[in-house]
């Protein structure tokens, strides 16, 4: 039998192979190169929150009066941090940018510009946070609440500052692709944070028994840590010639506006969504201790996962960033969609994990069987907030990166303040669902913000790229 002569190949298939081999190489180097960046910023980003899982935890076994001055008190707390944080996320922005251009020399004129930002801001947030009790009782919280909760919010004040000079410093390093000291710095902090609640939370070694503000005060002593920690790590491990450390910055670079161009949106947008879900803990708070700690449980532990997505978002950032600094469009379109698929498998583990052992997870919080009740039974809704919550932090990255940061704020307002918030009242008041109510609504509007989100990076990706 006659072997049949193969025809030679046509140039458009030739063509056609080599793109495929080479979509398929770049796609794979870019899960890769992704992940090898998120982890380290996941694993960070959860230490940041399990430091508040552990705070909430112990202040719990005091009492369910502490637990609840404690949740109350982060309610506040949370979106003013993040706002904070919102505002420096222009250091790792522009940082990835600056690498991508190859423009090593002006990351150190960027992180000077992040610190002293993050000194400003911090500062007037601390003086916000000695107004705390006053804020609670006009907001509706009982006396009691608002005495207990507003103790909490001002010693947690006391490590705003501290707090947003390490997210400046750790941002950096990011940007310029060292994302594991940032990993070791949380882990010795969770380490410090739990020997200190057991001295200034239980009352141990001598000092009195404080509950949940002592675990505030404990998470204040900690966040300056880890500035520390995190500066002596740039000053003797970062090369300060090859990366500009101290050498004096560009006047017509107008790196201030620039930062804030980006972070003020970003802030914005972070203060949104924060202030948002820290209304829903308020109006549970309208509805007793006990559904304020059935909601307040369930919702600690989505933002324990949420970290994981911050994460991966934090990849998106530096990974589009470098791309828009390359002039890459086709890499800014690849590198945010990967980061999208990446944080869906990982919210999809958490939602099953969640449904699995939901029973023994919150008994790590409270022994109380009517709180567990609730608790487990809002945490059974809350598997469904899981995927579009991560997808929109992660596509939210994934902009800023690409210097989009104003539409943000709008879709935020939307979907957070349009769509969660009034569906939360309505649904937890006005129809008597109490923490199960505030919790479908937190997942129908952080599913409406994910798909604006979606549908903007899509537009966004497929024109040509500008740095900011």
């Amino acid at each position: 039998m006659a072997l049949r002569k193969r025809r030679p190949l046509r140039g458009t298939t030739i063509l056609r192979r080599r793109y495929r081999g080479a979509l398929g190489l770049s796609l794979s180097a870019e899960i890769r190169d992704t992940v090898r960046l998120a982890l380290p910023v996941m694993l960070a980003r959860l230490g940041v929150l399990t430091i508040v899982v552990m705070d909430t935890a112990m202040s719990g076994r005091v009492s369910a009066a502490d637990l609840a001055w404690y949740s109350i008190a982060v309610a506040p707390q949370v979106p003013m941090l993040l706002i904070g944080i919102g505002v420096l996320m222009g250091t790792v922005v522009m940082t990835a940018q600056a690498v991508g251009a190859n423009q090593l020399e002006k990351c150190g004129a960027i992180w000077r510009t992040a610190i002293a930002h993050a000194a400003v801001v911090g500062f007037l947030m601390l003086l916000l946070c000695t107004w705390g009790e006053e804020f609670f009782l006009a907001v509706g919280q009982s006396p009691e609440i608002a005495a207990g909760a507003g103790r909490v919010l001002q010693a947690l004040g006391y490590g705003i500052p501290g707090m947003l000079l390490y997210v400046c410093t750790i941002l950096l390093l990011e940007g310029i692709g060292r994302p594991k000291p940032g990993m070791y710095i949380m882990f010795g902090a969770n380490i410090l944070n739990l020997a200190l609640n057991w001295i200034m939370v239980f009352g141990n070694l001598g000092f009195p028994a404080m509950g949940a503000e002592g675990a505030a005060l404990a998470s204040s002593i900690v966040r300056w840590c880890i500035f520390f920690a995190a500066a002596a790590y740039v000053l003797r491990y970062v090369d300060r010639q090859r990366f500009g450390l101290f050498a004096p910055g560009d006047p017509k670079e107008r790196l201030g506006p620039r930062m804030r161009s980006i972070g003020l949106p970003m802030g914005l947008a972070q203060g949104l969504e924060s202030s948002a879900f820290g209304s829903m803990m308020l109006v549970a708070g309208l509805l007793g201790t006990t559904q304020v700690n059935g909601f307040a449980i369930p919702m600690n532990l989505l933002t324990l996962a949420f970290m994981g997505a911050i994460g991966l978002a934090t990849a998106a950032s530096v990974r589009v960033g470098r791309a828009v600094g390359r002039g890459d469009s086709m890499g800014v379109q690849r590198a945010g969609w990967v980061a999208v698929g990446l944080v869906l498998i990982y919210m999809l583990l958490v939602a099953i994990l969640f449904s699995l052992f939901r029973f023994p997870i919150i008994g790590i919080y409270t022994h109380d069987a009517t709180v567990l009740a609730v608790a487990a039974a809002t945490l059974s809704i809350a598997v469904l907030v899981t995927l579009p919550d991560g997808a929109q932090a992660v596509i939210v990255g994934a902009l800023r990166g690409a210097s989009d940061a104003w539409p943000a704020v709008i879709l935020y307002l939307i979907g957070f303040w349009g769509v969660m918030v009034p569906l939360g009242y309505w649904l937890a008041i006005l129809q008597g669902m109490g923490a199960q109510g505030l919790m479908i609504s937190v997942a129908c509007g952080a599913l409406t913000t994910a798909i604006l989100l979606a549908l903007r990076f899509h537009k966004v990706s497929r024109r040509a790229v500008r740095r900011v």
